[in-house]
C-alpha cells in the first residue's frame, strides 16, 4: 500500500494507475489525511466503458435495473401469421 499527495498525484497520475491496475492501493491524502483511495478493479468487474456508464445512470436513477435477470430473451409474441403477413407483402407488391 502506498501513500501520496495531491500534488504528486496530480503530476504523476498515470504512474499510480498503473500501480492501481497492478493490485496495488495508493492512498490520496491532503494535508497528511487520507481522502481517498486508488483501488484495483475487483475481478469480474466489466471492463467496457459502457458498462461504468451503465452502473453510473442506475446510480443517478436515470435508469432501473432489471427485477428479473434472465439470460434468455423474452419470449416473443408473432405480430401475425406467416399467411396474412405473405399476403399483404404481396398486396403492397400489386400496388406498385
Amino acid at each position: 500500500m502506498r501513500s501520496v499527495g495531491l500534488k504528486t498525484l496530480k503530476n504523476k497520475l498515470s504512474e499510480y494507475v498503473r500501480l492501481a491496475a497492478g493490485g496495488e492501493t495508493v492512498l490520496v491524502t491532503d494535508r497528511d489525511r487520507v481522502v481517498a483511495e486508488i483501488v484495483p478493479p475487483r475481478s469480474g468487474r466489466a471492463t467496457p466503458l459502457a458498462d461504468a456508464l451503465l452502473a453510473d445512470a442506475v446510480r443517478e436513477g436515470w435508469l432501473a435495473p432489471p427485477l428479473l435477470v434472465d439470460p434468455r430473451p423474452p419470449p416473443r409474441k408473432p405480430v401475425m401469421a406467416l399467411r396474412d403477413l405473405l399476403k399483404e407483402l404481396q398486396r403492397d407488391r400489386d400496388d406498385r
